[in-house]
Order: structure tokens, then C-alpha cells, then sequence
């Protein structure tokens, strides 16, 4: 039986990456801080242990208590837009907390290092985003999450580590945290639904996005180092079509059965298209057919219904309030 280390355990994608570590048999170590995550999240199978990624003494001691043959790291704080103004934070957790993992897997003799990037590496302009462009990322965190892809490469090269990463985009879907409001579009539409608001887009809600139903995610993360062609490559993962964030919107307001009332606010500095293509994933992978948007927004608003609205969570550690969008600030 393998045994893994699955980090971001509690939180969304992670949760779901160690359920279908479970069900391939494999011994399972989940953790996480519960800055974002939920201990209810992690699976009954799992051994749970709470802890920070940033905390170098605690990575080491889980390997004290076992031998990894494989790492799973989802951890992260994964605001694109925020990123901005939370730039200490953005590095110390997705990027000196990815490079404590990296060394350990070194040092222990780790087969394969599994890392969830993000299509926030390629920037503007690069449509449809391929692998085999070279990424110009435009905000801290998808320089933190290209840094760490650089790292692993150099890791590879100098001490044979082997890596898989992944690049999701937009990914959606049950035990997503919609009391976040810096980011989870669905969640943030679905929370405002909820509490009778309407839902707030930054400018004209024609930017678009592949929104991706976890189901397409979470099962090609969790076989990627049991599959041989998959090994030391990066892969774009998740929907293929795109869809304006106003006709996600009216989307969700049907899944609920309300009227799409729509609150806009000024535009944020994002990125305004962005897709990607997805055949390489799916050569090496051969996934099932993506899950349809209209039916992937309907099985998260059952999971949302039975749950309830959540309060709006405030990021507490802003850095910089220059420029920081008027919906996001606090009282300095």
C-alpha cells in the first residue's frame, strides 16, 4: 500500500484529491491549517493532522511518523486578485511553504511530488492557454505558483525528484468554501442567493472563464503518479468551454430558481479572457466527458441548499490598501 501526504486536505480540491487517494488504495496523511478548509471536509479514511506548511519543524515531523511514497500538495491560498495586496502572505504560503515540502521530498526519497498549479502562470493574451506556451504570469500568485513549477524542474534535474503538475482553472463544486469573498465566483453568486442579495460582478461581467466541476479535477490529480505519462510533465485541467461571467450568473439564479439580479462594481485589475486547452490531459488521462455547466452548477446548489449562507469572511493581514477594490477594504 502507498502511502501519501496529502496537504490542503481540508479545503476543496484537497478534500477530493484524498477521497480518490482513498479509493485507490492508498494510505492517506491529510493535512491542513483550517485557514480556508473545514475539518468535516477531510475523509473519515484519512489520519488527520492539523498544521501550517510554513511550518518547516512540523513538515519534518510527519515524516518522522511515516514514509512518503507520494505528496499531494494542494495547500495554498489561492485569491488571484487579492494576491496584490496580501504579497508577504501570497509568498510565505504558496511559495516558502511549497519549497519546505519540495526539500523534505528530496531529503526523504519521495517518488513523485504532485503540485496544483494554477492557468493564473500564463497572464493575458495566451488564448487557448497550452502547456507549451511560456507563462507570463501578472500577479503574485501565479508567479508563486510558476515559481514553485521552476522549482520542481530544478529539483528534478539536480536530485531526480519526480513531479507532476497541475494547472486547474476556476474549479467549482460540493465543500467549496462560499464564505470567502475574495474569490470562488459560484461560491460568492451561490452565498449571495442564499441571503435574498443580488450578485456582484466587477464591471461588465463579460470576462470569461472555463468554470470546472471538481468531479473533471480532483480524479486525474489523484491518479497522476500511478500513470507513466504523466510523470515530470505539466497539464491544463479541467472545462473546455468558456462562458461569460454574466451567463454564469444567470446560471446560477435558475439553479435556484430565482430572478438574476446582478449588482455591478467597478472593474478590478484581471485578466479578462482566459481558457485552456486540455488535449494533452486528456491523451494521457483519457477523462470521461467534461461535466456541463448547467448540471455541475445544479448538483453544487443542492450541496449549497442543504448547507445554508454563510457570513463573509474578511482576510484580516491586508498589506496594502492602494488601489485595493472599495468592496474589499476594511477599516485600516
Amino acid at each position: 500500500m502507498s502511502s501519501v501526504l496529502v496537504t490542503g486536505a481540508a479545503g476543496f480540491i484537497g478534500s477530493h484529491v484524498a477521497d480518490h487517494c482513498l479509493a485507490q488504495g492508498m494510505k492517506v496523511v491529510a493535512v491542513d491549517d483550517l485557514s480556508g478548509g473545514f475539518r468535516e471536509n477531510v475523509p473519515a479514511g484519512a489520519i488527520w493532522i492539523q498544521g501550517d506548511v510554513r511550518d518547516a519543524d512540523f513538515l519534518a515531523s510527519l515524516w518522522k511518523q511515516e514514509k512518503f511514497d507520494y505528496v499531494y500538495h494542494l495547500a495554498a491560498y489561492a485569491a488571484e486578485g487579492l494576491s496584490h495586496f496580501i504579497r508577504r502572505y501570497n509568498y510565505e504560503t504558496n511559495l516558502l511553504g511549497s519549497i519546505n515540502l519540495i526539500n523534505l521530498a528530496v531529503k526523504h526519497g519521495v517518488k513523485c511530488f504532485v503540485f496544483t498549479s494554477s492557468i493564473a502562470v500564463y497572464g493575458h493574451n495566451q488564448l487557448p492557454m497550452t502547456e507549451a506556451l511560456v507563462p507570463q504570469p501578472e500577479d503574485p500568485y501565479g508567479i508563486s505558483k510558476y515559481a514553485v513549477e521552476l522549482d520542481l524542474e530544478c529539483a528534478r534535474n539536480m536530485f531526480g525528484l519526480n513531479y507532476v503538475v497541475f494547472r486547474p482553472h476556476n474549479v467549482y463544486g460540493e465543500r467549496q468554501n462560499i464564505a470567502d469573498k475574495y474569490r470562488n465566483v459560484i461560491g460568492i453568486f451561490m452565498n449571495q442567493v442564499l441571503q435574498g442579495q443580488p450578485m456582484t460582478i466587477f464591471g461588465d461581467g463579460l470576462q470569461t472563464r472555463a468554470f470546472s466541476h471538481i468531479d473533471d479535477v480532483a480524479p486525474l490529480i489523484a491518479r497522476a503518479p500511478l500513470t507513466p505519462g504523466a510523470i515530470n510533465q505539466v497539464f491544463n485541467v479541467g472545462a473546455d468551454t468558456p462562458y461569460t461571467v454574466r451567463e454564469l450568473a444567470e446560471t446560477v439564479a435558475r439553479a435556484f430558481d430565482v430572478p438574476c439580479a446582478i449588482k455591478h462594481l467597478a472593474a478590478r485589475n484581471e485578466v479578462v479572457h482566459a481558457f485552456s486547452d486540455h488535449s494533452k490531459a486528456q491523451s494521457v488521462f483519457q477523462p470521461p466527458k467534461p461535466i456541463d455547466l448547467n448540471s455541475g452548477i445544479a448538483r453544487m446548489a443542492e450541496w449549497v441548499k442543504a448547507k445554508g449562507p454563510a457570513t463573509p469572511v474578511e482576510f484580516t493581514n491586508i498589506e496594502l490598501y492602494k488601489n485595493l477594490p472599495p468592496s474589499w477594504a476594511r477599516a485600516q
